[in-house]
C-alpha cells in the first residue's frame, strides 16, 4: 500500500480525510495542517504530493533513496529530515539487525512521511496523537518530534533484545568452550553493533541540530521535546558502546579461558608423562637383555623392581596432586 493515511487536522482534531487520487484541498485556516503518511510510494503519488506542496526535487530524490544516513536539510519553507529505523529479522546466521528509512517533509501546515523498509508503522503515533488533541494542536513540528521519538524508541527495543543475547553468550563463554557457531554469532553481533554505531552518530548529530539551530518551521515551545529526543539518542549510543565493549571482553575472556583450560590439560599430560617415565626407564634398562646385570639372579629382584616403580610413581603422583598439576 502506498498511501497509509492522509488527514487534515484543526485545533488538534481530525477535520477530514484526503484522497490523494484527487486534487489536494487547500487548507482554510492558518492553524490547519495536513499529515500524509506514505510507504514505498509509487512515482505518481510522490509527484502529486511534490507539485501540491512545492517540494524540492533534490529532497524528493533523497526521499526515494532508502540508503541515506540520518540528515537534515532546509529548503526554504520546507524542512527535510531523514532518519534510519532499526528492527531485528531472522536470517541464516540467526537474528540480525536490519534497517529501514523514513524521510520527512515538514512545513508550517503539513508534514509528509515516506517510509522504506521499516517494519514499524506510524499508525500507533497517529492514534495516540488523535486521542490527545491538546498535544496534536501544537502542529506539524510536534508530530515531527513524535515520529522521531517513536523511531528512537525502536532503537531501545532492539538494544534490549541484543543485550539479552549478549548476556547469554557471556554465560556460555564462562561455562564451556564456544563452538564454531557460537563464535561466529559473537563476531556477527559485534559487526552489527559497529554498523549501528555508524547510524547512531549522524542520528545524534541530527537530534543536536534541532536543539542548537533556530529553524523557521519549528516553534520555540517545542525545544524541550527535542532536547529530550537528543538525550534519548545519546543514551542509545552509550548502551551500544557498552555492548560493543562487552562483546569484545567476551571474546577476550573466551580466549583466555580456553588458554587456561589448555594449560591445565598440558600440565596434566606433563605430570603423567613424568610419572610414567620412571617405569618406562626401568623397563627399558632391564629390557636390554645384558647377561650380567644386578639382581638377575636374586630371588626377590622382580618384586623389588616393581616396589621401586610403585614407590616412585606414588611419590610423584602425590607431589603433583598437591601442586595442582593433577
Amino acid at each position: 500500500m502506498t498511501v497509509i493515511a492522509a488527514r487534515v487536522y484543526r485545533e488538534g482534531r481530525l477535520l477530514s480525510e484526503v484522497d490523494l487520487s484527487k486534487p489536494i484541498p487547500t487548507l482554510e485556516k492558518k492553524e490547519d495542517f495536513i499529515w500524509i503518511g506514505l510507504h514505498d510510494p509509487d512515482a505518481a503519488t510522490i509527484k502529486t504530493v511534490q507539485q501540491h506542496f512545492g517540494l524540492h526535487e533534490l529532497a524528493v530524490e533523497d526521499a526515494l533513496d532508502p540508503r541515506h544516513l540520518p540528515k537534515m536539510e532546509n529548503y526554504g519553507d520546507t524542512l527535510f529530515v531523514v532518519a534510519r529505523t532499526v528492527h531485528l529479522e531472522d536470517g541464516n546466521g540467526g537474528t540480525r539487525i536490519a534497517y529501514g528509512n523514513t524521510a520527512i517533509f515538514l512545513g508550517r501546515q503539513f508534514i509528509i512521511t515516506v517510509r522504506h523498509g521499516s517494519m514499524r508503522s506510524h499508525a500507533p503515533i497517529r492514534q495516540q496523537l488523535e486521542a490527545t488533541p491538546w498535544l496534536l494542536k501544537h502542529g506539524p513540528d510536534y508530530v515531527l518530534h513524535a515520529i522521531l521519538d517513536f523511531i528512537v524508541d525502536g532503537y531501545f527495543e532492539v538494544i534490549d533484545l541484543v543485550e539479552e543475547q549478549v548476556l547469554v553468550m557471556e554465560d556460555q563463554a564462562l561455562e564451556s568452550f564456544l563452538n564454531r557457531e557460537q563464535t561466529a554469532r559473537l563476531f556477527t553481533l559485534r559487526r552489527d553493533l559497529f554498523r549501528l554505531t555508524r547510524i547512531l552518530g549522524p542520528m545524534e548529530d541530527l537530534a543536536n541540530r534541532f536543539v542548537n539551530i533556530d529553524l523557521p518551521q519549528l516553534d520555540s515551545e517545542i525545544d524541550p521535546y527535542f532536547r529530550d529526543l537528543a538525550d534519548h539518542v545519546r543514551r542509545v549510543n552509550y548502551r551500544v558502546a557498552g555492548l560493543r565493549d562487552t562483546l569484545t571482553s567476551v571474546i577476550e575472556t573466551s580466549g583466555l579461558l580456553e588458554q587456561q583450560r589448555q594449560g591445565v590439560i598440558t600440565r596434566q599430560l606433563a605430570a603423567w608423562a613424568a610419572i610414567l617415565a620412571v617405569p618406562t626407564a626401568i623397563a627399558g634398562i632391564y629390557g636390554m637383555n645384558f647377561r650380567f646385570m644386578p639382581e638377575l639372579e636374586w630371588r626377590y629382584g622382580y618384586v623389588a623392581v616393581w616396589g621401586v616403580i610403585l614407590l616412585v610413581c606414588v611419590t610423584l603422583y602425590v607431589r603433583f596432586k598437591r601442586s595442582g598439576w593433577l
